[in-house]
């Protein structure tokens, strides 16, 4: 069992799973950071480009946006065969200036580009996406074997079937619904319904310009998407968004709203089981374990590579002990943590080296059990030649490091900086380099306050050796703002 707790700021919306007194997934979305793709709005057509095959629409942004002819609905089947070829009719005998036509936005506005538009709707679901304008049932190329997407697809038909005497409108099943029962599907199908029908009812009775649907906020995704059977209460801190779940449960969701509950207490919310610290140690690159072991996390580009130590854990009788115990805490730990940072992509995990078989398969099967809790698909490998334990996490959303931090601007992410001496001989070298180019009265060394110090102090013979050598002084200022890596030489 679980509970869910919402912190709600204008700015930023937080969730944080909490199962056994302890944080297991954090959620994260900033106002600023929605974009606008999966938006339904209904437009008004501002101009028809025939020589560009597109059309701006007006739908109430900073700029119009623009509708290519592919991606107008049916684009691709009403057509005039030219050879195998189906050429679509042309953006000008489709639509008209001043026209209302209901919109999604497929793409972001960038720069000084508007957004780009279609007129093929898709409303994403729990496990499902919903295609009101068409009548099919796709099922995700990712979802195993082409035995299992039949069954999934006669399943889907018989539920769309059941579900309404005259069923409208295709789905598309996403790659977490290769395990969902009946009820889950039959649940998603009707929510996307109910959706479709509010979106359908204003657009018969506003405006153009109007945002006709947004994808859910963070909020009400905690009630479609992370509510289950094991959650046991939803807090939220704020009054006003709590009535607003309140009324959007009880349209949609109404056993999640059921559990809904307004916190009304002092302390602000995360403080209540230490979220905040939490936080913080989940952007840390070491993890210590209750034993006195500890983990080290590498996020790059390629992988996430975790390290596991003994530290020091002593608990056990003897050194193979003390590994395997270690081994077993960090499979929890790792697990754990994985959920947490939201780490996706390849991961390798250096377990602390076994020499017996059964610790090894012990190991493996804990952090299986452990990995099963993840509502993330995820495969594992098993052990390697090496030792390893290599495995794959499917990426969601971004990571919390990714968002949350950016590339440190003095090692720009490399998570080290030359020494100080190094620079300093970087700094000699470049001064030779250029008295052989130029013939200055002087040359004039800016940098950070610890090179200059050390060009004063350990380094001042190989300096005024360079200055006898060169037959030019050389002068030091030291510079606060500059970052130990940075400097610049100044001919006087």
């Amino acid at each position: 069992m679980h509970d869910i707790l919402i912190n709600w700021a204008p700015q930023e919306t937080r969730v944080a799973l909490i199962e056994n007194g302890a944080v297991q997934e954090l959620h994260i979305e900033r106002a600023l950071e929605r974009g606008l793709v999966g938006n339904v709005y209904l437009g008004k057509v501002a101009r028809v480009l025939p020589g560009m095959q597109s059309a701006f629409i007006d739908v109430g942004l900073e700029r119009a946006a623009f509708l290519h002819v592919a991606d107008l609905h049916g684009a691709g089947h009403h057509g005039a065969p030219r050879g195998d070829v189906v050429v679509p009719v042309p953006i000008e005998r489709q639509v008209f200036e001043g026209q209302t036509l209901m919109v999604q936005v497929i793409k972001d506005p960038i720069g000084t580009k508007g957004a780009r538009l279609s007129t093929q709707i898709s409303i994403a679901g729990r496990m499902l996406v919903f295609l009101p304008q068409d009548t099919h049932i796709g099922i995700s190329q990712k979802i195993g074997s082409a035995e299992l997407r039949e069954q999934l697809r006669a399943r889907m038909q018989r539920l769309v079937a059941t579900a309404d005497d005259s069923p409208t409108g295709g789905f598309i099943l996403r790659t977490n619904a290769e395990e969902a029962s009946d009820e889950e599907l039959a649940d998603d199908i009707a929510y996307l319904r109910k959706a479709w029908a509010a979106i359908k009812a204003q657009g018969l009775s506003q405006p153009p310009g109007t945002l006709l649907h947004q994808d859910l906020n963070l909020a009400e995704r905690v009630l479609r998407d992370l509510a289950n059977d094991g959650t046991q209460s939803i807090r939220i801190d704020s009054l006003l968004q709590f009535d607003a779940l309140k009324a959007f449960g009880a349209a949609y969701t109404p056993s999640s709203a059921a559990k809904l509950e307004h916190y009304k207490g002092e302390r602000p919310i995360f403080d209540l089981f230490g979220i905040e610290e939490e936080i913080a140690r989940a952007l840390a690159r070491r993890v210590d374990l209750k034993s006195g072991g500890y983990l080290i996390i590498d996020q790059t580009e390629a992988l996430t590579t975790i390290d596991v130590n003994t530290g020091g854990f002593v608990g056990a009788r003897n050194f193979d002990d003390t590994i395997f115990k270690t081994n077993l805490e960090a499979a929890g730990a790792i697990a754990r943590q994985l959920r947490l940072r939201n780490l996706g992509g390849i991961i390798i995990v250096d377990f602390i080296d076994m020499t017996r078989e059964e610790h090894q398969q012990s190991v493996l099967a804990e952090f299986r059990k452990q990995l099963s809790k993840d509502r993330t698909k995820i495969t594992v490998s098993g052990f390697t030649q090496l030792g390893l334990v290599e495995m794959t996490r499917k990426r969601t959303r971004e990571s919390l490091a990714h968002m949350l931090c950016e590339a440190c601007p003095t090692c720009q992410g490399r998570g080290q900086v030359k020494t100080a001496r190094s620079v300093c001989y970087d700094i000699l070298r470049e001064i030779l380099r250029e008295a052989r180019q130029f013939n200055p009265k002087e040359f004039r060394v800016v940098a950070s306050a610890t090179v200059v110090e050390m060009l004063l102090d350990e380094e001042s013979q190989h300096l005024a050796g360079l200055s006898d050598f060169i037959g030019k002084p050389i002068s030091l200022s030291a510079e606060p703002s500059m970052n130990p890596e940075q400097y610049d030489i100044v001919l006087l």
